[in-house]
């Protein structure tokens, strides 16, 4: 199945996509949170999610994701970063994994390329969840620290 195909690349790949969303992040006006913090920190944060990505796209991992990323995003604001680049930074580590699908060529037909689409529409939810969870862990760190 050609999902399990892409899913196998992103997990495979992680520590390369990483690295390239990493050089992103690091330069980008919209991320000036990651001069605070080591490579090998910034590079944890995105290969975490490639090796994984298979898991985080089961439904059995609800809880995970919830608690995965409202620790994130509490840990995020406590290492000085703003609320849009929590946005920010999630949204760069999904546009990467794409990019380097798009990057291997695989998808040619018309058949591989609405399998894809099938894969995006998970992994899209997949990070809009994330996002919204990344947001509660940040907004429930704000509180604390009042």
């Amino acid at each position: 199945m050609l999902e399990e195909q892409l899913v196998a690349i992103i997990e495979s790949r992680a520590e390369a996509i990483a690295k390239t969303w990493y050089r992103d992040v690091k330069g980008s006006q919209y991320t000036p949170g990651f001069k605070n913090i080591s490579e090998e920190e910034g590079l944890e944060m995105a290969t975490n999610i490639y090796r994984k990505l298979g898991y985080w796209l089961t439904p059995s991992s609800d809880k995970d994701v919830k608690y995965t990323y409202e620790v994130f995003g509490e840990s995020l604001y406590n290492k000085g970063f703003r609320m849009e680049e929590v946005v920010m930074v999630l949204v760069l580590i999904k546009r990467y994994l794409w990019l380097h699908l798009l990057e291997q060529g695989i998808m040619t037909t018309n058949l591989e390329v609405y399998r894809a689409l099938e894969l995006n529409n998970k992994v899209v939810l997949y990070f809009d969840r994330a996002i919204c969870f990344a947001l509660e862990g940040y907004k429930n760190a704000i509180e604390r620290n009042k």
